[in-house]
C-alpha cells in the first residue's frame, strides 16, 4: 500500500516553489530591463521621489523642444537677416558705379539693381517657420509685407510709393521748375530771390557775396526774399555770390555763382556787362539756370526722400502724409492719407512695445527669451525704404538733370541705407538674437547637467546591479533544485519503501 500525498507539507513545498518562480521571473525581468520594479508601489517608500524626479524630466525634456523650436527659428531669422546685408553691400557697389560713370545710364543699370533687390528684401521679410511668419511682430499667420509690385505701384485705388514720390516732387517744384522761387529784377540793376509761402519747395537759408559794389539784403521776411542790389556799380571778375537753401529732408544746398568777363559763362558763372543794368539781367539768368539745376537735382531727390519718410515711416493706425492735391505743383499744405487711398507697406502686428517682446518662450523655469521681430524696425525699415526709394525715382536718359538727380540721390540713399547715424541697424538686430541664442544654448547646457544628476539619482532609487541580480539568481536556482528534489522525493515515498 503507497502512500498518496504528504497533506498540508506537500501544500506548503508547492507554494515556496511558486513563490521562488515568481521571484526568479522578477530577476529576471530586472536582470534584462536594468530596473528594480516594473512599477512605482514596487519602490516601497522611494516611490514619491521616483515620481516627482520623473516630472522633472519631463518639464525639461518640455523645455528643450521649445529651445530646439526657438533655436530654429532665430537660426533661420539670422539667415535672412544676414542676407539682407548683403543685399544693401550689393546696392552700394551699383550706386558706386554710377556714381564714378555718373551718367544716366548707369543710373538706369543701379535702379534696376535696386528693384531686384527690394523685392528678395520683401521675400526675406516674409520668411515662415511652422506657419509662422517671422517679421510680423504678434500677427504670426500674416505676411510682414506686401508685394514689390503693390508697394511701388499702388494696389487698386491705393497709391504707392512713386505715386507718394511723384506728387512731392510736383509740389516741391512747382509750375516753374525752379522749386517754388520767383527770381525777379524789382530794378534793372537788382536780382530778387523770393520764396513761395506754402511748405514746400527750396526755402533760404542765407546768402553771402563778396561782390564788389554789390549790396546783398535778406534772407528776411515771411515768406523770406533777399536782393543784389548793384546800383553802385560792376563787380569784378571772381567776385562770388553763394546762396543756402534748406531742402525738405533737412538738408541743405550751397549755389555759388562767380563774376566772369567771359561771354557765355561757364556753368554757375554770370557775365560782368558793360553796365550794372546788363550785369544784373546776366546775373538773374545765371540764378535761373542754376536754380533750374538745382532744383532738377538735389531738391527732387531731397522730395523722393521726403515722401518715401512719410510712406514708410507710417503704418495702418497712422497712415502717410500726402500732398493735398490735383493740383500738386500748386498746393499749398500736407494732408493725411487713409487706408483707402494710400498702400500701408507693413502689414505685421504695430504696437509701442520693443520688437524683441513679441515672441517669447520660457526655456526654463525662471527664465523667458525673447526673440521677436517686425519689418518696421528701424534698422530693418532703413534699409527697405532707401533701396525702395533707389527703385521708385525714374532716372530718364533724356532729363537734362539725370546726372545731378542721379548723384544727389545716390549720395542720400548710401548715407542713408544702414540707418541713421546713431541710430538702429540691421546688425542690432542680428546683436539681440545672436544675445537670445547664448540665453538658450546656456539653458540647454544646463539642463543636460540636471538631467544627468536626475539620471544618476533614479538609477540609485529604480536601476539594480547585474553583478548582485545575477548571485541571486544562482542563489536561487540552487534554492529552486534542491526543493524540487526533495518533494519530488517525497512524492515518491511509498509504504514498503518507508518499511525498508
Amino acid at each position: 500500500m503507497s502512500v498518496s500525498g504528504v497533506g498540508s507539507q506537500s501544500g506548503l513545498a508547492i507554494q515556496q516553489l511558486v513563490a521562488m518562480r515568481a521571484q526568479f521571473d522578477d530577476l529576471q525581468r530586472q536582470l534584462s530591463t536594468g530596473q528594480k520594479s516594473a512599477t512605482y508601489a514596487g519602490l516601497g517608500l522611494d516611490r514619491g521621489v521616483t515620481v516627482s524626479l520623473n516630472a522633472q524630466l519631463a518639464a525639461i525634456g518640455s523645455y528643450d523642444d521649445t529651445i530646439n523650436n526657438v533655436t530654429n527659428r532665430i537660426s533661420l531669422m539670422n539667415v535672412a537677416l544676414t542676407r539682407m546685408t548683403n543685399i544693401g553691400s550689393t546696392v552700394k557697389s551699383a550706386i558706386a558705379q554710377a556714381n564714378t560713370t555718373n551718367s544716366a545710364m548707369n543710373a538706369s543699370v543701379a535702379q534696376q539693381s535696386a528693384q531686384y533687390s527690394l523685392d528678395e528684401l520683401l521675400g526675406l521679410l516674409n520668411t515662415e517657420a511652422g506657419g509662422r511668419y517671422l517679421f510680423s511682430g504678434r500677427a504670426t499667420d500674416q505676411p510682414a509685407v506686401l508685394t514689390l509690385d503693390q508697394i511701388l505701384n499702388g494696389n487698386g485705388a491705393q497709391a504707392g510709393l512713386k505715386q507718394l514720390i511723384s506728387e512731392r516732387t510736383q509740389a516741391d517744384l512747382g509750375t516753374s521748375g525752379l522749386g517754388r522761387l520767383t527770381i525777379s529784377q524789382p530794378l534793372t540793376t537788382s536780382v530778387s530771390i523770393a520764396e513761395d509761402a506754402a511748405p514746400f519747395g527750396l526755402k533760404l537759408a542765407s546768402v553771402t557775396s563778396t561782390l564788389t559794389n554789390g549790396s546783398v539784403s535778406g534772407p528776411s521776411g515771411s515768406p523770406a526774399s533777399l536782393t543784389v542790389d548793384l546800383t553802385a556799380g560792376n563787380p569784378n571778375p571772381g567776385d562770388t555770390f553763394t546762396v543756402r537753401f534748406n531742402l525738405p529732408d533737412s538738408t541743405t544746398a550751397t549755389l555759388t555763382l562767380t563774376a566772369t568777363t567771359n561771354s557765355p559763362p561757364g556753368a554757375n558763372e554770370f557775365t560782368i556787362g558793360p553796365t550794372s543794368d546788363v550785369t544784373a539781367t546776366n546775373l538773374q539768368n545765371a540764378l535761373t539756370t542754376a536754380i533750374g539745376r538745382l532744383a532738377g537735382g538735389a531738391l527732387s531727390a531731397a522730395s523722393a526722400i521726403t515722401a518715401s519718410n512719410d510712406f514708410f515711416g507710417a503704418d495702418v493706425n497712422n497712415p502717410p502724409q500726402r500732398v493735398a492735391g490735383p493740383p500738386f505743383d500748386t498746393a499749398t499744405a500736407m494732408t493725411a492719407g487713409s487706408t483707402a487711398n494710400t498702400v500701408i507697406w507693413y502689414t505685421g502686428e504695430t504696437d509701442s512695445n520693443p520688437a524683441r517682446s513679441t515672441a517669447t518662450a520660457r526655456v526654463d523655469p525662471s527664465m523667458m527669451v525673447s526673440y521677436g521681430s517686425r519689418a518696421n524696425e528701424a534698422g530693418i525699415r532703413a534699409l527697405v525704404q532707401n533701396v525702395a526709394t533707389l527703385a521708385a525715382v525714374t532716372i530718364s536718359p533724356s532729363d537734362p538733370y539725370a546726372a545731378d538727380l542721379s548723384a544727389a540721390l545716390n549720395q542720400r540713399v548710401l548715407g542713408n541705407i544702414n540707418g541713421n547715424s546713431g541710430g538702429a541697424t540691421i546688425r542690432d538686430v542680428t546683436v539681440d538674437l545672436a544675445n537670445a541664442q547664448a540665453s538658450l544654448q546656456a539653458a540647454k547646457t544646463r539642463h543636460q547637467q540636471t538631467v544627468g544628476t536626475l539620471n544618476d539619482f533614479l538609477q540609485q532609487i529604480q536601476g539594480v546591479s547585474n553583478e548582485q541580480v545575477g548571485s541571486q539568481i544562482l542563489a536561487l536556482q540552487t534554492r529552486m533544485q534542491a526543493s524540487m528534489q526533495t518533494t519530488a522525493m517525497l512524492f515518491q515515498t511509498s509504504l514498503v519503501n518507508y518499511l525498508r
